[in-house]
């Protein structure tokens, strides 16, 4: 125990599907970039839903990146505080994880276990019907400003985060970081006509 109030930074999404990959995406660059304090815990909590109930559970304060149809002007960022967050979730959904989390958020109420502070930083999306395809540009452009917000509440909750000389642990394989994964992609042509290979397995 570190006698600080424990952190969880998650973010969930999809990367398989365009700019739905946005959370996580800003998750990994924030683990990838900032030395953090030992009672900050950063996961890619992708699309586990109920799965994520016990982190949940276990943290004071959890700050959540995803991306979230507000109805705004695309790659616009918001931010939702305390209380908003599980309604604000649960206004618009637009897959199945914002479903699977307003649940974890609900549960995690009624056991009388929600974390004390909560903040989800979101950003409309531009494009989610691209299997595999990754973030469209807006979108890409706010991870810098996403972390910039992740980074001044961490810094008030007493975690202030600390730019990294080298890189950071990453959350995902290799294979799955934005660069590999944009350069492993067919180009639009060929996976319009034969699929993208990454994800289509012959038997």
């Amino acid at each position: 125990m570190t006698g600080h109030p424990s952190i969880l930074v998650l973010g969930i999404g999809n990367l398989l599907w365009a700019d739905e990959g946005f959370g996580v995406r800003c998750a990994e660059a924030l683990a990838e970039r900032f030395a953090l304090p030992p009672q900050v815990t950063v996961m890619d909590g992708g699309t586990q839903g109920l799965y994520l109930l016990p982190y949940v559970e276990e943290a004071c304060r959890l700050l959540v990146f995803d991306a979230v149809d507000y109805g705004d002007a695309p790659g616009t960022l918001r931010i939702v505080l305390g209380d908003e967050v599980p309604r604000f979730m649960g206004a618009k959904k637009m897959s199945l994880h914002q479903t699977g989390f307003q649940e974890v958020l609900a549960s995690a109420e009624l056991l009388g276990r929600l974390p004390d502070e909560l903040v989800l930083i979101g950003c409309q999306p531009v494009e989610l019907e691209d299997f595999g395809g990754s973030l469209r540009d807006e979108v890409k452009a706010q991870i810098g400003p996403a972390l910039d917000v992740a980074c001044e509440w961490l810094t008030r909750w007493g975690a202030a985060p600390v730019p990294r000389t080298d890189i950071g642990p990453r959350l995902n394989a290799v294979s799955l970081t934005m660069d590999a994964y944009e350069a492993g992609r067919p180009s639009e042509r060929d996976a319009w006509r034969l699929g993208d290979a990454r994800f289509i397995r012959e038997d």
